[in-house]
């Protein structure tokens, strides 16, 4: 890494090139290998819409199911670690013995992520489908996970992750809680917030005496705190912290008890950084309960007032869902649920009000995560298509994110490449803010922390701009 910034300076002093960062990108924002090693070396701060599992490339993955010995479904390219009943399963040994292994791997490869797509499938079929199929090989190996992620954000100079690490684990009994799904969607199809509200709160008591609060702090103290001190995840050069999630497609009792426990976690826990809602979000139970949703994080926003959390919403294009439905889950997700950051918000040209969605989110510093490579992929939304200019002429805070690196074969550097060549009215100076964005939006909790890795980010960015001064 040394020789090729050493190399980098000897090249701009040799070709002439002006003395400052700014005008050196201006001379190259067509030039995509020039843009790269740029961007390559330039500080990026934070990435701040980051899901564990899919940001893990599909190579570690495959060689942990080989090594293992998992089964292969041979029509799905799933994986399992015993064999299930029903399918058809050939575990990894006995694909060697045949010599059919380098067939496999292609394919598997071709199914975990977008390596060679082409287009015989829909994105995002593809990119949802795939969790499914390699989650094996992550449960139980987040420790090579995160050293492997850290590693990868350490070479290409980003000194903060705030990923989605997992859900938190619960096997407690609702089964007597169940009738509560039909109440809630009843008053839900009324958009009758007061009688949601009256349904959470018996909800939320009942909860409360299955002992909620022992899932969240097992989770703390026996997996989240002593993976991250073993693995000594921080350090001079480098911060993680973990976002809790839970998932959309579940029932509403079983999301309402994840919340619940979720918020419970981030409340007692200054690793964790606040709360997120994850799944496809034009899904059938997304779309028919998503303010039922909303109206739950603001149940338990006054609940644990402190706990922060950004919401996956408007990650929805033209032609994927019905044209109304894209006028209202950004809305929903910043006056109902009260969301400090958003994550995607693709359909916001299409939302009701618009304007005045977007001014409210710049006045009262509401971030948008924009993950350039991913809406491309999943939503085919990309350049002139893409809101990016219309959260950017309205002030709105924005933050740059890779979302689903390891699926999507990309990292942080790629997104600032997108957008310096695709957006060249994007100055330098508006890019460095971004990342300094991702830095002072981050839902770190230490106040601390959060104040080094901004001096850490001043030193980054007085060495990196030094390079183009002339000797």
């Amino acid at each position: 890494m040394t020789r090729i910034i050493t190399l980098f300076c000897i090249f701009i002093t040799q070709i002439g090139f002006s003395q400052t960062a700014e005008s050196y990108l201006e001379k190259i924002r067509n030039n995509e290998a020039l843009l790269t090693a740029f961007f390559q070396q330039m500080p990026k701060g934070g990435d701040l819409h980051h899901h564990f599992s899919g940001s893990i490339y599909a190579e570690p993955l495959l060689e942990r199911a080989i090594a293992k010995n998992f089964y292969l479904n041979l029509e799905t390219l799933a994986v399992s670690e015993t064999k299930p009943e029903k399918g058809n399963w050939i575990n990894f040994d006995s694909i060697k013995k045949l010599k059919k292994l380098d067939y496999y791997e292609q394919q598997i490869m071709q199914t975990w992520s977008v390596k060679d797509y082409n287009g015989s499938v829909p994105s995002d079929d593809l990119f949802f489908d795939s969790f499914m199929k390699f989650e094996p090989t992550i449960a139980g190996h987040f420790a090579e996970g995160m050293l492997e992620l850290k590693k990868r954000a350490i070479t290409e100079n980003v000194s903060y992750i705030e990923t989605q690490l997992s859900t938190i684990p619960c096997d407690m009994n609702v089964s007597d809680l169940t009738d509560f799904n039909t109440k809630l969607r009843q008053a839900s199809a009324q958009k009758d917030e007061k009688a949601v509200l009256k349904l959470l709160d018996e909800l939320y008591k009942s909860l409360q005496r299955k002992d909620a609060k022992k899932y969240a702090e097992d989770f703390n103290t026996n997996f989240l705190a002593k993976l991250h001190k073993d693995l000594k995840i921080d350090d001079e050069r480098f911060t993680m912290r973990y976002q809790n999630f839970v998932l959309r497609f579940m029932e509403p009792v079983d999301l309402f008890k994840n919340l619940v426990i979720a918020f419970i976690s981030s409340n007692e826990s200054k690793l964790t950084a606040g709360v997120n809602i994850v799944s496809p979000e034009h899904g059938e139970n997304s779309m028919k309960d998503y303010w039922l949703h909303m109206v739950m994080f603001k149940y338990c926003h006054t609940k644990f007032p402190d706990v922060k959390y950004t919401l996956h919403a408007g990650e929805l294009t033209l032609g994927l869902v019905q044209p109304e439905d894209l006028t209202w889950h950004i809305n929903d997700a910043i006056h109902v649920a009260g969301a400090n950051r958003i994550g995607h918000g693709v359909d916001i040209a299409y939302e009701a009000n618009s304007y005045d969605l977007l001014n409210y989110m710049s006045k009262n510093n509401i971030p948008i995560e924009i993950n350039l490579a991913s809406n491309e992929f999943i939503l085919k939304v990309k350049e002139n298509r893409h809101p990016f200019t219309l959260y950017k002429e309205f002030n709105v805070p924005i933050v740059i994110s890779t979302d689903d690196a390891g699926i999507l074969r990309s990292n942080m550097t790629e997104q600032y490449v997108l957008l310096a060549k695709r957006y060249q009215d994007v100055s330098y100076a508006t890019i460095k803010q971004y990342v300094y964005n991702s830095i002072n939006f981050s839902f770190i909790q230490d106040a601390s922390v959060k104040k080094q890795l901004l001096k850490d980010l001043d030193s980054r960015f007085k060495t990196f701009e030094d390079k183009f001064s002339k000797n």
